[in-house]
């Protein structure tokens, strides 16, 4: 019987470090160094780490395996931006590689589908069916900047941010999520900056908290809504949290954190004669007037069998005047790669059993009570 060798992906530093001490009787020096290989050199081949000893590399080679999600397809958009289809397991997750002018950002994956059933977004559309693993996380980056720096040639920019926006809710996979982001901020992993490691959350309190004191990394907030009806109506997730629940546990990760310098993102989607009016952008004014933050305003992307539209122009300009009149730094958020669906909730991949919303949700934990009464 074989045995099924240790993905090497799926440790952050402290792990490594436990593992070759306790596993392979090696000193933490060493776990250093293959971390180095595997991020700083994108390595998967133990037999190329020439400052490991032969001894050790057949240890590793005996044991243990660097695996990443592979691209199963990947798509180019006339602006640049790529869409890689990840192959996990049976099934795909999507990475957008986003290039501008003074950066490259890669939107990453936390799950397989997603289960908060959001009615704007075409990923929730697809059903939910696991929580991504440590290595499937941090895999779609390793895997990104390989195959960005196999195409040195076209000058590609490197990965320089990455925001967990991609497929899933981050916060409902806290305990895979966070040895990603240490990776991704460790100096033998990735070595980003905290200020360029963004997580956005749709409302989930509880990994909210979890986070404030033990990782510091910019967070975005999709809010949607001014008042809870309306936000229920588009966000079930707001059943459990409602909007003063959400913004209270906002403030206190953002009086904990440096990487946000002292306010919060606020995502807020335009639905056309939704949430577009004049009204919904004094009702959020007025709401978000005692919490730090900027707005980043994004237009609809449409997607088959959606019932909301983009709104106009004219709507979109009315709605980011009158919140810049309450003093709020607002943006609109371009829109990139909607011609092969790579724009924000339009992701959607290849989600297995897709009628098995509830009895996935509850089998991995991620069942969201309505609130008590």
């Amino acid at each position: 019987m074989t045995t099924e060798k240790i993905n090497l992906l799926d440790f952050d530093r402290k792990g490594m470090r436990k593992f070759f001490a306790e596993e392979l009787g090696e000193k933490a020096f060493r776990a250093d160094q293959l971390m180095k290989w595997i991020y700083h050199f994108g390595c998967d081949d133990f037999d190329k780490m020439n400052n490991l000893n032969k001894k050790l590399r057949e240890k590793l080679k005996n044991r243990c395996e660097i695996r990443a999600p592979y691209v199963s397809e990947a798509q180019h958009s006339t602006d640049g931006t790529i869409k890689w289809a990840m192959r996990v397991g049976d099934q795909d997750v999507e990475t957008v590689y986003i290039p501008e002018d003074d950066r490259a950002t890669l939107c990453v994956s936390s799950q397989v589908g997603c289960a908060l059933e959001c009615k704007f977004c075409s990923t929730a559309q697809q059903g939910f069916n696991r929580n991504l693993k440590v290595s499937e996380i941090i895999g779609q980056v390793w895997r990104a900047a390989r195959e960005i720096g196999l195409e040195k040639e076209t000058g590609r920019r490197p990965i320089t941010n990455v925001v967990m926006m991609g497929m899933g809710e981050p916060l409902l996979n806290m305990k895979n999520l966070m040895p990603a982001l240490e990776l991704m901020l460790d100096d033998f992993g990735f070595g980003l900056s905290k200020r360029r490691v963004t997580v956005s959350t749709s409302g989930v309190v509880s990994g909210l908290d979890q986070m404030t004191g033990n990782i510091d990394v910019a967070l975005a907030i999709s809010l949607h809504a001014a008042n809870d009806k309306l936000r229920s109506e588009i966000m079930p997730i707001n059943d459990r949290w409602d909007i003063q629940d959400f913004l209270a546990s906002v403030r206190r990760y953002i009086a904990s954190s440096n990487a946000n310098r002292g306010r919060v993102t606020v995502e807020y989607i335009l639905l056309d004669h939704v949430n577009d009016g004049m009204e919904h952008a004094r009702e959020l004014g007025e709401l978000m007037k005692d919490t730090p933050c900027k707005f980043n305003l994004i237009p609809f992307n449409p997607y088959p069998g959606s019932p909301y539209k983009k709104p106009s122009n004219s709507r979109i300009d009315r709605f980011m005047k009158t919140l810049m009149e309450y003093g709020f730094t607002v943006t609109t958020r371009k829109t990139r790669g909607d011609d092969i669906d790579a724009a924000c909730g339009q992701l959607v991949g290849d989600v297995i059993d897709r009628t098995k919303r509830t009895k996935m949700k509850a089998s991995v934990g991620v069942e969201i009570p309505t609130k008590s009464i």
